[in-house]
């Protein structure tokens, strides 16, 4: 009898670029494009340097290219990449009903393992679809969050079905790589809950190495446990229960459902933040001339950043709890007119004026908005004045949700402004057109260009 991971496998050999739509392929290009502007923005980053340091202190054959230049071991340059992808918390999102994932997270593994393969951009392409699909269907089909478990366990399947499709593994090899990775890769939720640390924005670019090893071992003939879903103390009985995912039947069309960061901020603040600078702009608002602020937002919102379940949001110390807090967000929103991230350095983080606004903020869940989730994602946002005035804003989307997408123009514009700082302009453009004709070329016309 066929078990599930075998049915997976077969689904990532058999599918191939023509099965994309032409849209699905300038969406996975956006997203591409956007991971390598939040990579470039975060590499004055303590947290990446001291990455850096640990990759070139272990050292690795140097057969996959770091961004910033350089090279090292696949798997060494996996973590790397995806931890400058993922530091910022800038990167793109997927939003099922009761787990939310970063889909882009996999294309640190991605880049090493279509590098070492010697990849065209098309076969790049259809493994990053690859990932996409297994992760969102996944988050969507078999959601962990609240039986403990963090997003990068659905993600220890997609980055290790990715990796395998990029190095041309067989069905068999394909299997054995992705139990290795998911068996492997059964992180905690509290990874962000309570005080968060560093471990927040490396969670995943950790399950990428493990991934991308786990697709080496396999490629070389070793074997994992291929009853990882449906097995004795499998995935299915000991973390997921019951669900249906009929591969054979599946497409590469969810990256369309994906969505992108407007503001550097948690994804299901996106829609408040709008609505916190649209009001900001047209009512010429003060921080010192605000009594209150109330958010009316859709339950997972309120549990993850609003002082729900995964604690409260108004003790603020660091990056990691300023970018999943709620209140903080809103209130150097309304302070600096952006968030982006300066609204993260520590200096900032700590001033009074962003300390003492932020306890003014409430937020709640409301029902309503939690029946429109993920299709929505509505907030109402309520402020009122010292002198009395009261302004109310309600919102179901932002530009960079599935219902209004960014288009190429807006994430050249956010990419050209991430790695401004670190990449001449010359140099930007060529990296833009390469992302853009990516289908034209092998992945290394890409990776060349990481060296800045």
């Amino acid at each position: 009898m066929e078990r599930e991971v075998e049915r997976l496998a077969a689904f990532v050999q058999k599918r191939e670029y023509s099965d994309l739509s032409e849209e699905a392929v300038q969406t996975l290009k956006i997203r591409v494009l956007d991971s390598l502007g939040c990579a470039f923005g975060a590499l004055n980053s303590p947290v990446i340097a001291k990455i850096r340091e640990h990759t070139e202190d272990f050292g690795g054959k140097p057969l996959a290219s770091l961004i910033g230049g350089g090279k090292t071991s696949p798997d060494r340059a996996a973590f790397y990449n995806g931890a400058c992808i993922r530091y910022l918390d800038f990167n793109d999102s997927f939003l099922a009903k009761h787990e939310t994932c970063h889909p882009s997270d996999n294309i640190g593994a991605l880049l090493a393992a279509s590098e070492y393969a010697g990849a065209s951009g098309k076969e790049f392409l259809t493994a990053l679809a690859v990932s996409y699909q297994v992760q969102c269907r996944l988050s969507e089909e078999a959601p962990v969050r609240k039986k403990g478990f963090d997003h990068t366990t659905q993600g220890s399947y997609a980055a290790a079905a990715g990796a395998a499709k990029a190095l041309r593994l067989t069905a068999e090899q394909t299997a054995n790589a992705i139990a290795i990775s998911a068996v492997s890769n059964n992180a905690l939720r509290v990874t962000r809950t309570g005080a968060l640390s560093h471990w927040k924005g490396l969670a995943y670019p950790n399950t990428g190495f493990s991934a991308t090893h786990a697709a080496f071992l396999a490629m070389r003939g070793i074997t994992g446990p291929l009853e990882i879903f449906e097995g004795n103390k499998g995935f299915i009985d000991a973390i997921s229960g019951p669900f249906t995912i009929q591969w054979d039947k599946e497409d590469l069309e969810i990256v369309r459902k994906t969505i992108i960061k407007k503001y550097n901020a948690e994804i299901h603040s996106q829609s408040t933040l709008e609505g916190i600078l649209e009001l900001r702009e047209k009512q010429s608002l003060q921080g010192d001339a605000i009594e209150h602020i109330e958010v009316d937002i859709f339950d997972v919102a309120y549990n993850i950043i609003g002082g729900g379940e995964e604690g409260g949001k108004k003790e603020i110390r660091t990056k990691e709890e300023a970018d999943h807090s709620l209140p903080y967000m809103i209130a150097v929103a309304l302070l600096d007119g952006e968030v982006t991230p300066a609204q993260y350095l520590p200096a900032r983080i700590v001033r009074d004026d962003v300390q003492h606004l932020l306890q003014k903020i409430t937020i709640r869940p409301k029902p309503e908005f939690t029946q429109k989730f993920p299709q929505e994602m509505r907030t109402l946002i309520q402020i009122t004045m010292k002198d009395g005035k009261k302004l109310t804003l309600e919102k179901k989307d932002y530009e960079g949700f599935f219902t209004k997408p960014m288009s190429w123009e807006h994430a050249l514009d956010k990419f050209h402004r991430l790695s401004a700082k670190h990449v001449d302009e010359t140099h930007r453009h060529a990296i833009a057109e390469a992302v853009l004709n990516l289908e034209a070329f092998n992945i290394t016309v890409l990776t060349k260009l990481f060296g800045v």
